[in-house]
């Protein structure tokens, strides 16, 4: 029996050690730095607009395929592009935006698909996971228990290596800890990924194949459960939650029934789907490195396209955009 206890106080110490050693000793300035700062950036950027103010908000689609340099002067709004990466909790990126969130305010939300059908553990294993164990106790505090044993335990031997290789790293370089995950303009927006430098993904490109998830997934997503519980916030507090298509190939159209779907996560909760001609595809020529990333000739395209289609859904008349904004547009192949 002593024996016993011993092994079982030894596992608990370890569990410990272990605890304390990624919530307080080891870090990933690089790989996880990045993300957070840039959402750092986007959130103090939004803290400084006047209300109401437009907030576009998904993965690195809103960010690369979205511009609120363009969108947001045609609705006559301040904007934040809140898009960062795919993959970044659901639930921690809501309960970030929502302190900044004002009524009258409004959030696009042209989400990845794969956000809406992301499961419940494929949801809690995101970086956002490692980000609040080391940097922010307090959004992970306020997600519930449900998140700290994921939390707990999302870091593994090879982060451990990745982490060392990575505070050195910055040791020998302090200006790489000062780097955002992509190169954006003020508002958020992903820049200079242009068609000049998209010709060298061309092959990579050639080789993405995805499949739309069938609407039933869609509507039974653990993701859409998290959107809808985003939803039935924005209700409440009078912000305007609009849906949107993501960017996709348009390699074949989407079965009819998938708009209906991701309409139907929106309407619950009297929030609207923004319909697109198209249904936001477009030829493999206009992205620049993922289905999710268009390249910015074709983000203006397509920005505009939003733009004039919000108003619309608004009930507004769109200003339009900048000549220099339409000419660049123009350059989409």
């Amino acid at each position: 029996m002593r024996a016993l206890s011993q092994v079982i106080g030894l596992l608990l110490a370890s569990v410990a050690l272990y605890g304390f050693v990624f919530a307080a000793v080891l870090d990933r300035p690089l790989s996880l730095g990045t993300l957070r700062r840039t959402l750092e950036g986007k959130l103090a950027y939004a803290a400084a607009l006047p209300a109401p103010k437009l907030v576009i908000l998904a993965g690195s689609n809103a960010l690369f395929s979205h511009s609120c340099r363009i969108i947001g002067p045609m609705l006559g709004l301040p904007c934040v592009n809140g898009g960062v990466a795919l993959g970044l909790g659901l639930d921690y990126q809501f309960a970030l935006w929502k302190p900044l969130l004002r009524t009258g305010d409004i959030v696009y939300m042209p989400m990845e698909l794969q956000q809406y059908s992301t499961d419940r553990a494929a949801a809690r294993a995101g970086p956002d996971a490692a980000i609040m164990l080391r940097h922010d106790w307090a959004t992970l505090v306020e997600l519930g228990p449900a998140r700290w044993l994921p939390a707990a335990f999302s870091a593994t031997a090879e982060d451990a290596v990745s982490s060392i290789v990575e505070t050195a790293a910055v040791l020998l370089r302090p200006g790489l800890a000062a780097s955002s995950f992509t190169e954006t303009d003020a508002a958020g927006d992903g820049i200079g990924h242009t068609r000049a430098k998209a010709v060298m993904n061309r092959a990579f490109l050639a080789s993405l194949h995805r499949r739309d998830p069938k609407p039933g997934v869609i509507a039974a997503g653990y993701g859409s459960l998290e959107i809808g519980r985003f939803l039935a916030w924005t209700e409440a507090h009078g912000v305007r939650a609009v849906g949107g298509w993501p960017t996709e190939f348009a390699d074949t159209a989407p079965d009819p029934r998938l708009g209906h779907a991701l309409a139907a996560v929106y309407s619950a909760h009297g929030a609207l789907f923004l319909p697109l001609p198209d249904d936001g595809r477009y030829p493999r020529k206009d992205f620049f490195d993922s289905q999710d990333h268009l390249v910015s000739e074709c983000q203006a395209r397509h920005s505009i396209a939003v733009g004039d289609a919000l108003a619309e859904l608004l009930g507004q008349i769109a200003t339009r955009p900048a000549l220099a904004d339409v000419a660049e547009a123009r350059r989409c192949p």
